[in-house]
């Protein structure tokens, strides 16, 4: 229990560092909600070496630590709204993947994650026209999940490669 905590601990806390390295970082593209989404690479890990409830318990921390970093409440209510659809999908994916397509539900997850955040907008402004930007995000998202999938393999099977050559 202790192992376990303390590493979902870390986890969190590494989560937290590329969530504010990233918001330091000037925006990629002038439209709004379009970033990296490094620390996603971190969700991704959680979700495929841990259990779904630690990497749930990772991700909402994070996202409402994260959001009282930044000190934008509005950021957690569209977070939230993409972290919570982003997991629903990786849950549902995740059976029919091999360890070598873990890029594949970061690409899906990040579309599902900015569905939620449209999603969140069209609510919270009452305006179907957040619509519009549902294709550029579906496009950065692809790009961001397929870069932060790719992250998270690679981290995987190199540390899953050291355990067996230990």
């Amino acid at each position: 229990m202790v192992k376990r905590l303390t590493t979902d601990a870390l986890l969190l806390a590494i989560a937290l560092v590329m969530f504010v390295f990233e918001a330091q970082l000037p925006p990629i593209v002038p439209v709004p909600g379009v970033k990296l989404g490094l620390a996603n690479i971190i969700t991704v890990y959680a979700f495929f070496v841990l259990t779904p409830q630690d990497a749930f318990l990772i991700l909402v921390c994070r996202i409402f630590l994260g959001s009282v970093f930044s000190g934008q409440l509005m950021t957690f209510f569209f977070s939230f709204a993409g972290g919570m659809l982003c997991f629903l999908s990786l849950l549902c994916i995740k059976p029919a993947l091999t360890s070598d397509q873990i890029w594949v539900a970061s690409v899906i997850s990040a579309i599902f994650h900015n569905i939620g955040q449209i999603i969140m907008a069209i609510i919270i402004f009452s305006s179907p026209a957040m619509m519009a930007y549902l294709p550029v995000l579906i496009f950065s998202g692809t790009i961001a999940g397929l870069l932060t999938g790719l992250s998270a393999q690679v981290i995987i099977n190199r540390l899953n490669h050291k355990k067996t050559n230990l």
